[in-house]
């Protein structure tokens, strides 16, 4: 395996060049679904050429990118209610086959937000357990047991500051051992049983990253 790459001539990733860059890691082909938030933005950034088919949890294989001016159409739109464009072929179904498709192991990558990721792959990203928030598991549960590949997309750091990859996670969780890549704006790192490696850095040392995320990272 390769060294990590450390770009501290830079300031951390742009949501707009996390988004390029989650799409670049997708393997050409792939049927993939975009979580909610964050995560949707993807889909502006992938290529015709990359041949990858989304898919909605609300019913829906081959969303397009955003919809924008005349494109919008009310009732076209993912599962985050954001207006959408068809591809050519694009389909539709019962929400119920929806989740078929996402339990029984038919789609090849997800990429979902999370309050937490532990290093080796536990996922927390529907209820911060604290007693005012409001619990949106969504299908998140079923994307993260269905999916051969979970990528995360999220701030490495909270506003506070506090680091989201976690040597354990204190939030309920979502799945377990399921994430296998977390794309964050300062880092990011391949999960395995083994732990958190990182493979690149922006706008952050090496040793500055093990100081705020507390962390062992090789």
């Amino acid at each position: 395996m390769s060294s990590p790459t450390y770009h501290v001539d830079r300031g951390p990733l742009a949501k707009d060049e996390l988004a390029a860059l989650v799409a670049r890691n997708i393997p050409d082909g792939s049927f993939v679904n975009l979580g909610i938030g964050q995560p949707t933005t993807v889909a502006d950034h992938l290529s015709p050429e990359q041949g990858v088919v989304l898919h909605t949890e609300n019913g829906m294989l081959g969303m397009g990118r955003a919809a924008v001016g005349d494109e919008i159409d009310p009732d076209l739109i993912n599962a985050g209610k954001i207006p959408v464009i068809e591809t050519p072929g694009a389909a539709y179904f019962h929400h119920a086959d929806s989740f078929a498709m996402m339990r029984g192991g038919h789609l090849d990558v997800c990429v979902l937000g999370a309050f937490q990721v532990s290093v080796n792959g536990d996922l927390a990203n529907w209820h911060t357990g604290a007693p005012d928030a409001i619990p949106a598991v969504g299908g998140a549960m079923d994307l993260a047991i269905g999916a051969r590949q979970v990528f995360v997309m999220m701030s490495l750091f909270t506003k506070t500051g506090e680091s989201k990859l976690v040597e354990r996670c204190s939030y309920p969780l979502t799945g377990v051992n399921c994430v296998t890549t977390v794309f964050t704006n300062h880092a990011i790192f391949d999960l395995s049983p083994h732990g958190a490696r990182v493979r690149a850095a922006y706008g952050i040392s090496a040793d500055e990253l093990r100081v705020r995320t507390g962390l062992i990272l090789p």
